[in-house]
């Protein structure tokens, strides 16, 4: 069924509809932008910025619609949300509910979405040509636009707005993926927190609503009203996606009136409602009920914070003068004389941040918030008064020209010198941008540049910084303690109190106090010494950018490699530098050492580096399993004074007992927050200590961590230096003698001992051998999560094999969107899943990771599943689809960089390796080019069918979940699991005017195994309950099981009762001639194999309960090897 008309089987002509009117045909761009831009509208007022990029690779397309989730009705909150999973689902012209995905996934493509509050996002990137070669039809605006796969991307994408299905065969399963995505979400504090907040804001506002949405906003609760819940989604649909509300972003090769021709042959179909811009002027979300409040949060991480909002104005009109920017520059700044560099000073706070945080046409907050220490969460309050000075500081002091002058300066450099972004990134910002009031021929520009000084917009927006109009949030696991409420939909604990009167009137005399009662420390930020002045860039013609860089040094001491930009011409740079020594990585307790020993040289140089950061400069330290690693990156004018000056601080580091103290209890909570992230962020980790021969993991570190102290530091970090071997890349707008001078300057200020060879670590990873089937399970630490996760992993090989690797890299290719299309969408096992390839230090894999409210074990038995009928997929894939498949790897390895940062971590990703193959890229192609259908049949065959039991070597991960029906299962007696639901049963019976009999009810489970969740016998125990205890009629009983089986699905897991779906084994029967059956070639909805054994393989596989001895009895690969000899990578004329 669709929403729209006329249908989409007759695409509109461009001919037939009136010339769009062009809006601008020039954008204000950066100096390097060699694209061209033209804005139109077409006759359904639907506006598009057209980009023209002759030398992209990738093509994108992004349509932001101006309705989000402060459209929902407040009856069926996450509707908006689940419209966009919709969408995706199947349109009249193209039915088939993963074309789209199938059709992007082909050409190197992917799509996405996201809902915001005022607008809905989509946007896809593909390949910009149909193959790899040289000749470009696609620029040629007389060729055929259908070989650009562009062409057919907007096609289908269009559809989404024109004619969507709806379809009710698709709806539940979006509305659980929906659930999924929120149950995703419930232990992660920023979603908890941010839905605190909107559950306190004003209740007429639509910040107030819960935007994600889970079963029972959008479908139990609707339904039990009667609700049709397919219908509303058709109306929403139609009342809320107009032409005029659609802001579109093209991106391809083709000229720009051919991308305007396509443009209004495919979105003119979109229907114009005239519908208003939304906006909420009549509420605001903080009002003075709500105002003048401490809300007191228990997170799920152990995190400490002091988050102050204050109600803000709409700045979409100061676009020109930006005034909250200078509010947060000055509030945010921590540098000498700033908030935080005092409160740090006291002890109280590791970090501040603050600025505007818009929420709709007609509401902003702006926000303070502040990382508090132990100390500084005990004074919180007065932590808030120093804010309020420093606010009164700046009303004191009239808003400085040349603060704002210096900002706007720092603020044109960037813009001037932007590089390009991934091609859907850019569409997809480009698309929200256009909803704001700006001029068209500033879309690029929008809110990069600060145009004037206005200090009468400045004043106005520091006047709503009052202690009258905030309000603040208290986050801690300690404090206060006595957390009396919990929020409805994550189950956050919270307090929320009116501020005491005299804390109240303490901090207004803060606000007004003069410069006698404020802290002297307290001042205005000075001159930044940082703001880049040499801009100068040589810019030479080249044939072709160099490959490699240069080896300009390679001694007993420093390995520099050097590279002079040939391809961005930015005035930019990027110094790595690795300082090699194998004590960091020797045990747990030393990389803990270096950890804090880092983090120690960070803390003292924040004040000094901050500076540096806001015009454009940063730096990195860190520790690795080779050593130490130092990283700048930015304008490359004053890189050499904060390099010095990182280095001496390393050298010079005085470990004061109080920071050191700090810092410690800092990575201790980070260690253990770390085991309460999202299963599938945790997953990884594992499999990493499973696949490497040397490395630990957090809860090791974390044993050791306890026991150090300061003097700890003070008697190793010399060591780390003492003897070293310094790595390092010098790749920019630096010449031979800049990157020499670095080097020289490592040496010079480190003065490091050389490191014989003989000493370095060797990379290197074991081996799992043929037929060998290992599971790794762990529990989760967080007892409220109730997800499980797997990690499945199938290893290949050698990594310097380039056939095996070519073979892995189009597996992964091929099988991604058919593996995301059964698990994910058909299966719904989870919100994430993910597939690909898994790089070790020197082997490679294929895996495949799920993260559900299912079992391990289940979750294995459905990956199993897929790649038997994944098998039979590829025996069936015509030869031209995996051709196609072919050039979309390649396309997707041949990919142009975008920017000077990419070009620099390949170089640098490459040389860390140790195999130094800068060409690893047309290798790659090399080898794939020639691969056959039989080559990746008899490769799939080998290392990846579950029946290969004597050749495959598995391992998988399984991360159980504390909260799940198995662990509640092992708590809980059968006989409390039956009483538990013979009395919800009751209830819910009771609820809907059915009498509940427990007695008679508890006869009928009398055969039931509630222990095998077999959710059918249930069910059939209460169908015989009403039809033949309580003679109810027949279509009575059918409703009540319909919302009886969706009660069961939440109840039965909260009692320990896992429920699994019902799969059937089949080795000859298919889908064809069933009624809605797949077109896709190869599946079915039954299992495609009899043999449940070749299902199960974690019943059947080695658990691994040591790692050490898991581990020892395994092979080791050889060690990374370079692939050319080093002195091939020295500059010629030092060779003569």
């Amino acid at each position: 069924m669709s929403v729209r008309s006329p249908p989409a089987s007759s695409p509109t002509n461009a001919r037939s509809v009136p010339p769009a009117e062009r809006l601008a045909d020039h954008l204000e761009k950066p100096s390097l932008d060699d694209r061209s831009y033209r804005v139109i509208r077409l006759a359904n007022k639907l506006e598009a910025l057209l980009v023209h990029d002759p030398d992209t690779d990738k093509a994108s397309a992004a349509l932001d619609v101006n309705v989000g989730n402060f459209s929902d009705p407040s009856d069926l909150e996450g509707l908006a949300h689940c419209v966009e999973h919709m969408l995706f689902m199947g349109t009249e012209k193209y039915p088939k509910e993963n074309e789209y995905s199938q059709y992007l996934s082909a050409h190197s493509g992917y799509s996405n979405a996201y809902t915001a509050a005022t607008s809905t996002n989509f946007y896809f990137e593909i390949a910009a040509r149909s193959s790899n070669g040289d000749t470009d039809a696609c620029t040629d605006v007389t060729a055929d636009p259908k070989a650009s796969p562009l062409y057919g991307a907007l096609d289908r994408f269009a559809q989404f707005f024109i004619s969507p299905l709806f379809l009710s065969e698709t709806l539940d399963r979006e509305l659980r993926a929906v659930d999924s995505e929120n149950k995703k979400n419930l232990q992660i504090d920023d979603w908890r927190i941010h839905q605190l907040n909107k559950a306190l804001s004003n209740t007429k506002h639509p910040y107030h609503h819960f935007s994600t949405g889970n079963l029972e906003t959008l479908r139990d609760a609707p339904r039990k009203r009667g609700v049709d819940v397919q219908q509303e989604f058709m109306k929403f649909h139609e009342k809320e996606y107009s032409a005029n509300r659609m802001k579109l972003v093209v991106l391809g090769r083709e000229s720009l009136d051919e991308l305007e021709s396509w443009v209004e042959e495919f979105f003119s179909g979109a229907r114009n409602k005239d519908l208003p811009r939304n906006r909420w002027d009549d509420e605001q979300p903080l009002t003075e009920k709500e105002l003048q409040t401490q809300i007191f949060v228990k997170p799920v991480m152990d995190t400490r914070s002091l988050d102050v909002y204050f109600p803000y104005q709409d700045e979409e009109e100061y676009y020109e003068s930006q005034p909250s920017r200078y509010l947060s520059h000055l509030i945010g700044h921590e540098g000498p004389g700033s908030i935080l560099a005092y409160i740090k000073a006291k002890g109280w706070a590791n970090g501040l941040s603050s600025g505007p945080m818009p929420l709709c046409p007609g509401s902003a907050l702006f926000t303070i918030s502040i990382r508090l220490t132990e100390e500084g969460l005990a004074n919180y309050p007065e932590i808030v008064k120093i804010i309020f000075q420093y606010i009164a500081l700046m009303r004191d002091t009239p808003p400085q020209k040349w603060i704002v002058e210096e900002m706007m300066r720092m603020a044109e450099v960037d813009f001037r010198f932007k590089q390009k972004t991934p091609a859907s990134r850019f569409t997809s910002k480009l698309a929200h941008i256009m909803q704001k009031p700006l001029p068209r021929d500033r879309l690029l520009s929008n809110t990069s540049l600060i145009r004037k000084f206005d200090s009468e917009a400045i004043s106005r927006g520091l006047s709503y910084l009052r202690p009258d109009n905030f309000r603040i949030n208290v986050v801690s696991q300690e404090y206060p303690g006595d957390w009396d409420q919990k929020e409805r939909w994550y189950g956050t604990e919270y307090r929320c109190e009116k501020i005491p009167a005299d804390t109240l009137a303490e901090i207004k005399k803060a606000a007004e106090s003069g410069p006698s009662e404020r802290p002297s420390a307290l001042r205005l930020p000075h001159v930044n010494e940082f703001i880049p002045k040499k801009l100068e860039v040589e810019k030479k013609e080249v044939k072709e950018p160099t490959r490699a860089p240069v080896l300009l040094r390679n001694d007993d001491k420093v390995r520099a490699w050097w590279k002079k930009d040939d391809r961005f011409w930015v005035p930019k740079a990027n110094v790595f530098v690795t300082i090699r020594n194998p004590l960091v990585n020797t045990t747990p307790e030393s990389f803990v050492k270096a950890s804090l020993f880092c983090e120690l040289v960070k803390d003292a140089l924040v004040e000094y580096s901050y500076d540096a950061e806001i015009a454009g400069l940063d730096y990195m330290l860190s520790c690795n399993a080779v050593g130490l690693d130092v990283e700048l990156s930015g304008y490359n004018d004053k890189m050499p004074v904060l390099l010095e000056k990182v280095l001496v601080s390393m050298r010079d580091l005085e470990v004061k007992p109080d920071r050191f103290k700090i810092i410690k209890e800092r990575t201790m909570r980070r260690l253990r927050n770390a085991e309460f992230q999202q299963p599938y962020s945790q997953v990884g980790e594992y499999t990493r200590w499973l696949n490497s021969e040397k490395s630990w993991i957090g809860s090791q570190y974390l044993d050791e961590l306890s026991h150090l102290t300061a003097e700890d530091i003070i008697v190793f970090f010399p060591q780390l230096i003492r003897q070293a071997h310094v790595e390092a890349l010098i790749h920019g707008n630096l010449y031979k003698e800049d990157a020499l001078k670095i080097t020289d300057l490592v040496e010079s200020i480190l003065k490091p001992r050389s490191l014989p060879q003989s000493q370095w670590n060797i990379r290197r990873s074991p081996i799992f051998p043929g037929g060998s089937n290992y599971v790794y399970p762990r529990t989760l630490k967080d007892p409220a999560n109730i997800n499980h996760c797997i990690e499945y992993l199938l290893f290949v090989g050698e990594n310097s094999d380039s056939s095996l690797r070519a073979k892995t890299l189009l597996l992964a290719q091929m099988a991604d969107e058919p593996a995301f299309h059964q698990l994910r969408t058909k299966e719904q096992l989870g919100y994430v899943v993910l597939s690909g390839v898994r790089m070790a230090a020197t082997t490679i894999s294929y895996r495949i990771i799920i993260q559900s409210e299912k079992p391990p074990e289940y979750l294995e038995k459905r990956i199993n599943s897929f790649l038997i009928r994944y098998a039979s997929i590829l025996e069936k894939m015509p030869t031209e689809e995996f051709e196609g498949f072919k050039r979309s790897l390649i396309n997707k390895r041949q990919e142009k960089l975008k920017n000077l940062n990419q070009e620099s971590v390949r170089f640098w990703n490459h040389i860390g390796s140790e195999y130094f193959d800068f060409e690893q890229v047309d290798k790659d192609v090399a080898h794939i080019t020639p691969l056959t259908k039989q080559d990746m049949q008899d490769f799939f065959t080998h290392y990846v069918h579950p029946a290969s039991t004597s050749t495959r070597a598995k391992v998988s991960i399984h991360l159980i979940a504390q909260a799940s029906p198995k662990s509640i299962a092992e708590k809980t007696t059968p006989a409390e699991q039956l009483t538990s639901l013979i009395s919800t049963l009751s209830k819910y019976l009771n609820s809907v005017g059915v009498p509940a009999e427990t007695e008679k009810l508890t006869h009928r489970f009398e055969k039931v195994d509630l222990a095998k969740g077999d959710e059918a016998a249930i069910v059939k125990a209460v169908s015989t309950y009403l039809s033949e205890d309580l003679k109810v009629e027949k279509e009575k009983v059918d409703t009540l099981l319909v919302e009886g089986k969706q009660l069961l699905g939440s109840v039965l897991p909260s009692l320990g009762i896992e429920i699994l779906p019902s799969t059937t084994t089949t080795s000859s029967k298919s889908s064809a001639g069933k009624e809605g059956a797949t077109e896709d070639k190869g599946e079915s909805d039954e299992d495609p194999v009899a043999d449940a054994a070749l299902l199960d393989t974690a019943s059947s596989a080695t658990v691994i309960k040591d790692v050490y001895a898991f581990k020892a009895g395994l092979a080791i690969t050889a060690g990374a090897r370079a692939v050319r000899d080093l002195s091939e990578f020295e500059e010629l004329e030092s060779k003569l």
